[in-house]
This record gives C-alpha cells, structure tokens and sequence, in this order.
C-alpha cells in the first residue's frame, strides 16, 4: 500500500538523504565513539529505539532478542511500553536501559513505573509526551489505558520525584524543549514518532534550531528513520548527543534473532566511524556540524 500524502517519515527520509556532506582528511584521525551520557561512559552513540511490545506485535520472544543484540553490541536499550516482566527482563541482559512510559492519565501509573525502575537501577526513564491523543485528537487509549497531555508543572513534579534521568521523547519544537528542560528534563528525544501527526518537520531539520533556541542546555537525542552510520553522522555532526535506530532492528529481529541485531548496530558504528574519519570529525567532542550541507 502507497504511504499517504504527507507522511511524516517519508518527509523525514527525504530530508536525511538530501544532506550532503565535505570531506577533510588533512590532520584526520581514526575516530574515536566513545560517549558520556549520566555520569557512565559508553563505546558508541549509537543506541535502539524505545520499541514495544514486540513479542505482540512480532512474535514471541522478539523482546528478548532484541535486549540480547543491544546488550551484545554493548549499546543502551531504550525500551517502549512494556510490562514489568519485560522491563526486569532487559535489565537482567546487563544492557544499560531507558525505559519510556506514556502519559497515562492515571498518573500514578507513572509514578509506579519510575519506582520499578529505580529498583531495577536503570539507566534513565522517559516520557512519551508526544502521546496524549488519538487520530481524531481525542485522548488516546492504548491498551485499555487512557492518554493525556503532560503540563509543564506536572513534569516538573515528576522529574524531581526521582534520583534518575528523566528525559521528554517526542519534542519537534523549540517551545516543548524549553518547556520540557526547565522542569527538570535532563534529556529530550527529538522524534515525531513514527508520523504520528502527518507534515512533522524532519527531526534533524529541527534539531539545530532546537540546540540554539534552548535556555537549558541538556543532552539532544534523534529517533526518525536512522538506518545508518552516515545517517547517525549526520545527526550527531548536527548536533545530536545520541541517535536511536528502531525499525531496521526489526527487520533483524526476524532474520537473526539476538546476533542480527548486535550485528546491524554493529554495522551502523562501522559505518559511523568511516563518516567521521572521511571527514575530521576525531570524536564526539570535535563533531562540526560546518561539514554537512
């Protein structure tokens, strides 16, 4: 079936392969992945997406599978809705996790979702603020729970209710960064979720003016069609702290289990690390956002 007009990830896919970028090899290096992120030192920017229920919607065991690649390529798992016994599970792989809940209008579903992972020791947890309606623009009901829009104080509330991260997923627009950084986010997930609303800006056509327009520096994540270490280079010379790659794992879900996944990202950080080698880029602290076009 022909995606319809406006779709958001068809723009964004468009945006990403329209940039062009230099080449600088004259005092080049082999570069170096290595990220900080809250405190911990990882081998690569290069992170999942927050994907959910993937033993509903795939088949079973595809969570597992899919915790078991990040934790083998060694990268931060950001895990969408799930139950308790999935969350304990992919903490239990030793992946570093980011567990995103959505904007349950029973707010202490929230709340009790935080206190689980706070014993699991996770990594950070997030909210899904970009989830509140539906397709009419009605309140969104998933599983069987309603949905509603996150106020400003009430993220406030919850980001100093817990010693862990909380990071905003699903901000387009310099309002909601700012918003979402001066109630205590200490991270924002620059996404339009999977066309969740048609016409969405591309995130890596928001994200510079989303870097400059902020009062409250915090760390910059990108989910929107990443399928490559060249799309990653871009969004991180753009000025990204950290992408998140989600659907191409699917596709290596079905075809290899644990071991397709750890190899995609694993082909993604290769790929990455040529982007930045061709064009001077040594590190995640001398990406140049000058060298994309």
């Amino acid at each position: 079936m022909a995606e319809s007009k406006g779709n958001s990830n068809t723009i964004t896919r468009q945006y990403l392969d329209s940039l062009l970028i230099e080449t600088r090899y004259m005092n080049a290096c082999s570069p170096d992945l290595t990220m900080e992120l809250y405190g911990r030192k990882f081998p690569t920017p290069v992170m999942t997406a927050a994907l959910s229920h993937l033993d509903h919607f795939m088949f079973e065991g595809a969570t597992k599978a899919y915790a078991e690649g990040a934790a083998k390529a060694g990268v931060i798992l950001w895990l969408g809705m799930a139950d308790e016994e999935e969350v304990e599970f992919c903490a239990s792989t030793g992946a570093p996790v980011i567990e995103i809940i959505k904007p349950y209008s029973d707010r202490e579903l929230i709340y009790k979702k935080i206190r689980h992972a706070e014993e699991l020791g996770l990594l950070a947890v997030g909210i899904d603020i970009d989830h509140p309606f539906g397709p009419d623009g009605s309140p969104d009901i998933v599983d069987g729970y309603e949905m509603s829009p996150i106020r400003t104080q009430e993220l406030k509330e919850i980001c100093s209710s817990t010693s862990l991260p909380v990071i905003a997923k699903g901000v387009l627009s310099v309002y909601d960064a700012n918003e979402a950084a001066c109630a205590g986010a200490q991270g924002l997930v620059i996404s339009h979720h999977n066309n969740r609303i048609e016409y969405a800006i591309p995130p890596l056509k928001a994200l510079p003016e989303i870097k400059a327009g902020m009062k409250k520096q915090v760390p910059l994540f990108v989910d929107g069609d990443i399928r490559s270490g060249m799309d990653a280079f871009k969004a991180l010379a753009l000025g990204a702290n950290a992408v998140c790659i989600g659907r191409p794992l699917m596709t290596a879900i079905k075809s290899g289990g644990a071991d397709g996944v750890a190899a995609y990202l694993e082909e993604v950080n290769a790929g990455l690390k040529k982007a930045m080698a061709f064009t001077g880029c040594c590190n995640m602290s001398r990406m140049d956002p000058s060298v994309v076009h």
